[in-house]
């Protein structure tokens, strides 16, 4: 009785003086965050060429979006990109996490080189991988941005060379996490390699999977810089009486709208929310079904 008197009197002031400590960070998050999104949601129905000079323009600027072929392309491109990108990562970051949970020598050298691209910049990336392409296709008469399906695969393997390292760290602690006493039983009750993989590392490793699967989703949806410097978006086809940059994923859509003119500043700022809208969506989708196969393992 008298322990819980005691932390009763050391929690009671903490509780007080909590929202001194809270409202610093509340209104960082109210000013640098919540006001900037409402107020781009409100210009997505404005035109304007500063927020400033923003005049109501109705839903004009997301019927524009949805009738662009760019920004339709751009879609099918980065949805594309985003499942190739989701299995291959995934796939090869357990698969290199696993073995080297095996008691590999050299194991902890391993995992450093492959974390290693992880800490490069994602510009600085593209251009390096540019040149390696280009110095590769050059020896057959081409080169990364004449062709669509080129481009293509160079982001899969410029992304996949870089996020790989990350996701196996996950992976990793998932692996270090699973009790030792069931991996131990598995073994004395005769399981193969393959069932103890199935049947007790991966159930087990279910949080890992999901995060992994949350981080690449958004990634690959939101990926920017990497498209910008490795193709910007080229080649470039006309199609339907617009130009059409064959590599151009959504975030590098968005921005290059936004450069085209002034005038178009509204329809780039409604493909922004559009996008939000997207990623919001399709992130809490994929968090729904990953946590349920956690809950029933």
């Amino acid at each position: 009785m008298k322990a819980k008197t005691s932390v009763n009197l050391v929690q009671r002031p903490i509780r007080r003086c909590a929202p001194l400590f809270i409202l610093p960070t509340f209104l960082a998050f109210v000013i640098g965050f919540v006001w900037p999104f409402l107020q781009g949601i409100y210009l997505s129905f404005c035109k304007f060429n500063t927020p400033k000079d923003a005049v109501w323009d109705g839903i004009s600027n997301y019927t524009k979006a949805f009738t662009d072929p760019g920004f339709r392309n751009a879609f099918w491109n980065t949805a594309g990109f985003a499942v190739v990108s989701i299995i291959l990562i995934n796939v090869a970051a357990f698969l290199i996490a696993y073995a080297l949970t095996q008691k590999l020598r050299g194991a902890n050298l391993f995992r450093t080189v492959f974390f290693m691209p992880n800490l490069i910049g994602g510009v600085v990336l593209g251009y390096i991988w540019s040149l390696i392409f280009d110095g590769i296709l050059k020896n057959y008469g081409t080169y990364l941005t004449a062709n669509g399906t080129y481009g293509f695969w160079g982001l899969v393997i410029l992304v996949a060379w870089q996020q790989i390292g990350y996701m196996m760290i996950i992976y990793i602690a998932g692996i270090q996490a699973i009790p030792q006493d069931m991996l131990e039983a598995a073994k004395i009750d005769g399981a193969t390699g393959r069932q103890t993989l199935f049947q007790v590392v991966i159930p087990n490793v279910m949080p890992a999977i999901t995060t992994c699967t949350f981080l690449t989703l958004t990634n690959s949806f939101k990926m920017f810089d990497q498209n910008l410097a490795l193709t910007g978006g080229l080649p470039s086809v006309i199609q339907d009486g617009a130009k059409v940059n064959i590599t151009e994923l959504l975030a590098l859509n968005i921005y290059s709208t936004y450069n085209i003119n002034k005038n178009y500043h509204g329809v780039a700022q409604a493909k922004a929310v559009i996008f939000f809208l997207l990623v919001a969506v399709l992130a809490i989708a994929q968090q729904a079904a990953t946590r349920r196969k956690e809950v029933e393992q």
